[in-house]
């Protein structure tokens, strides 16, 4: 699929095999990662380094302050709805072009969005914004209109990466297509790709002419390593100028470290266990091999109320996390919801054990639940092989179920999206990148997002498919009001509770550190005391500041210079309604985050 030609070829013999991805620019700004990217087509990508990373090489007709997440203009510079709000007239910018020197207009926009409507493939990732779509269209080049078929909540919060047409309707199947093969790829966003190489680095180089000013790094490396002490180590050595995701331990241990500066802000993921609901398709087909016992109401609550939530904050993350309640985080004040102490699946084993015998799961002579028909309550849960908080948690789960008489085995594997997608799994631990407008994120429990037949790939999270919840999401997604939304929303949580499918064990903060030696100011999202890595926008590598002239090093010499406040964005936001802010499509999904 190369030869469609997504990106200008340039073959100048640079980095050919370098792990580092390094090759001689004054300032470089490396970033240590460990989640491998799915895809570098931002109409199948899902996890958050991909995502991360199309949100710097292509620009979203809105972007979202970094102060409090309203939107403000990004490829568009106003947005206006008709009085029945089914049509939306956004102005596109003049002062945007894309890296190979085209300019961008809203018929960039519009083949978007109709690609996405016409073609299967191309809504993998984020089919949910133009599902409600009637119709879109580019009367002008500084014009873009779309029609809905009903109104539509997040207008001005459209979070699809903008592709420029001239290059991507060369494509074939988009279904397919990882846009990997070709360097740079052509994009109009603050940085420009330049090269990859599968699970070693990601180098970007600034956009000179991208339209909010370029980057003040020369170069920025995404670099992986599997193991997140290696990449502690290098972050001491001034290897990396940063680390994400960083266990309370790491934490801890940078805290007096010189030239380091730890991040420690309350985050906008949850950390959940998921229970596999039996894997369907939408045309009705069963597949997967998920424990039937699951299916039991009374198992599934009975294993959570086994989970001591207080115990996962305390010994796993070591207070660096507040504890789970509802779908949305506790920083999301608009939508956050917690149970009711009646509805409240609290610790209790012996209310656990209580269910299991009601339900038939009693112990045989050597203490196994088993089911009426002999099969004993064996389960496995995938994990994350590069996340210590997963390892942590199964042990923990394998006491406490064990206590129980249920078995548990604990699958840690470097790709878990296979057997997840397969159905192959009976629980999960699972988490998502929340975003100030939740819609995506709620979306992912449709039953439209479950895939179309067995063969298909879905944008469902877990397989879940509730009519009461499609209702609730459907009157959400069209509702303009702030405060009858946030209610549908902390309903639509509450039903997702209560079907027990989902068990959100904690909030986890923002864990993080970097290098002030490298780099001297870095702006957090929300400003006030928020996250570096998997922003909402691109704030925090645009905005970062190097320390000092040259090659960015750990000889430098700087200051412990603290996170920046500010980064002196001046815009006019046009907004002829209230409209929420924004959302983002999973994976980031974190993947499966």
């Amino acid at each position: 699929m190369g030869a469609h030609g997504i990106g200008a070829h340039t073959d100048d013999g640079k980095n050919n095999g370098e792990d580092d991805g390094k090759d001689g620019a004054d300032n470089v700004l490396t970033v240590a990662v460990s989640q491998s990217v799915d895809s570098l087509s931002p109409f199948l990508a899902q996890r958050l380094v991909s995502t991360s990373v199309h949100r710097l090489i292509y620009e979203y007709l809105t972007n979202y302050d970094p102060k409090d997440a309203r939107p403000v203009p990004g490829l568009a510079t106003a947005w206006t709805p008709s009085s029945d709000k089914l049509t939306w007239t956004y102005t596109i910018r003049k002062d945007s072009t894309w890296s190979d020197g085209r300019p961008v207009t809203a018929a960039d926009a519009a083949w978007t969005f109709n690609t996405m409507m016409k073609d299967p493939g191309a809504a993998t990732a984020n089919g949910s914004f133009t599902a409600n779509f009637a119709e879109v269209t580019a009367p002008a080049p500084g014009t873009l209109v779309i029609r809905l078929k009903k109104p539509q909540a997040n207008m001005a919060a459209l979070d699809v990466p903008i592709v420029p047409k001239h290059v991507w309707e060369k494509v074939g199947d988009l279904s397919a297509f990882n846009n990997d093969a070709r360097f740079p790829i052509v994009g109009n966003g603050p940085f420009v790709l330049t090269d990859y190489k599968v699970d070693r680095y990601i180098r970007l180089r600034p956009n000179k002419d991208f339209w909010r000013g370029p980057p003040k790094f020369d170069e920025l490396v995404f670099r992986y390593y599997k193991d997140g002490d290696a990449a502690v180590a290098a972050l001491r050595k001034g290897e990396v100028s940063f680390v994400p995701d960083l266990t309370p331990a790491q934490a801890d241990s940078l805290k007096d470290a010189d030239n380091i500066q730890v991040n420690d802000a309350p985050g906008r993921r949850f950390f959940a266990l998921a229970a596999n609901p039996g894997a369907r398709a939408r045309d009705g087909g069963r597949f997967g091999s998920g424990h039937p016992a699951l299916l039991d109401p009374a198992v599934r609550r009975a294993l959570f109320h086994a989970v001591d939530r207080r115990t996962i904050v305390d010994k796993v993350f070591q207070g660096h996390a507040a504890e789970g309640e509802g779908y949305i985080p506790p920083r999301f004040t608009a939508y956050f919801w917690k149970p009711a102490a009646a509805q409240r699946i609290a610790h209790d084993p012996a209310k656990a054990a209580a269910l299991l015998d009601e339900a038939g799961y009693r112990r045989d002579g050597s203490g196994k639940r088993r089911g009426k028909d002999g099969r004993p309550l064996d389960f496995r849960i995938l994990c994350h092989a590069t996340d210590p908080h997963d390892k942590a948690v199964g042990k923990y789960l394998r006491e406490w179920w064990g206590e129980l008489g249920i078995g548990l085995k604990v699958d840690c594997l470097d790709n878990v999206s296979d057997p997840w997608l397969k159905g192959d799994y009976d629980l999960a631990f699972d988490g998502w990148s929340v975003n100030p407008d939740p819609d995506f994120v709620l979306s992912i429990h449709t039953c439209s997002a479950l895939p179309a037949t067995a063969a298909d790939t879905g944008a469902t999270d877990n397989f879940i498919c509730d009519e009461r919840y499609d209702r609730l999401y459907a009157q959400q997604a069209v509702e303009y009001d702030a405060a009858r939304r946030g209610d549908l929303v902390r309903q639509m949580q509450s039903r997702l509770y209560d079907t027990g499918f989902m068990n959100v064990m904690a909030y986890p903060n923002a864990l993080e550190a970097y290098r002030t030696d490298q780099i001297k100011s870095i702006t957090t999202m929300p400003e006030a005391a928020g996250n570096l890595y998997g922003q909402d926008g691109y704030w925090s590598w645009w905005s970062a500041e190097p320390a000092a002239a040259g090659r960015a090093a750990s000889d430098g010499g700087g200051s412990s210079a603290a996170v920046a406040i500010g980064i002196g964005i001046s815009v006019v936001l046009v907004i002829a309604v209230g409209i929420l802010t924004s959302r983002r499509r999973r994976a980031t999904a974190d993947d499966r985050e």
